[in-house]
């Protein structure tokens, strides 16, 4: 086990990626599957404090609640959108990555390489067969 956690939705083709980037660096991080097991409020405050984004930026935007609810609509406190997050994870957006550099929300995956302590130990190449990582464990075009 490592220091690493992820928040991690196993349907999600980001999250596997990102789940393998952290594994291609040596380590075999904490794996929380947040539609199973959501954090609580104060973790999920925590979280978006550590990440220095707003509540809303958190949200995610193409799930069936998030219609349902009107939230896209600017009329809700950043508590409310909290307590939708909680009765409904999966408008969490993820992956959700905590690391002892940082904390990040993993879209596009290869975020998750500012984070890690460990180098890539050898190329990697996302699902969708785009290249982000050389033989080498050398992180391929950062301009994306």
């Amino acid at each position: 086990m490592s220091n690493i956690t992820i928040y991690h939705n196993p349907a999600c083709g980001t999250s596997r990626n990102t789940l393998e980037m952290i594994r291609n660096s040596g380590n075999e991080p904490t794996i929380i599957y947040y539609l199973d097991t959501p954090p609580s409020r104060d973790e999920l405050l925590t979280l978006i404090a550590d990440m220095s984004i707003s509540v809303r930026a958190l949200l995610r935007k193409n799930v069936e609640p998030y219609e349902q609810l009107g939230l896209a609509e600017d009329k809700f406190t950043d508590d409310q959108l909290i307590e939708f997050m909680l009765q409904h994870p999966i408008l969490i957006n993820r992956p959700i990555v905590v690391t002892p550099i940082g904390t990040r929300l993993c879209r596009p995956s290869e975020v998750v390489l500012d984070i890690i302590p460990e180098p890539q130990k050898g190329a990697f190449t996302k699902e969708d067969g785009e290249k982000i990582v050389n033989d080498a464990g050398k992180r391929m075009n950062q301009e994306k």
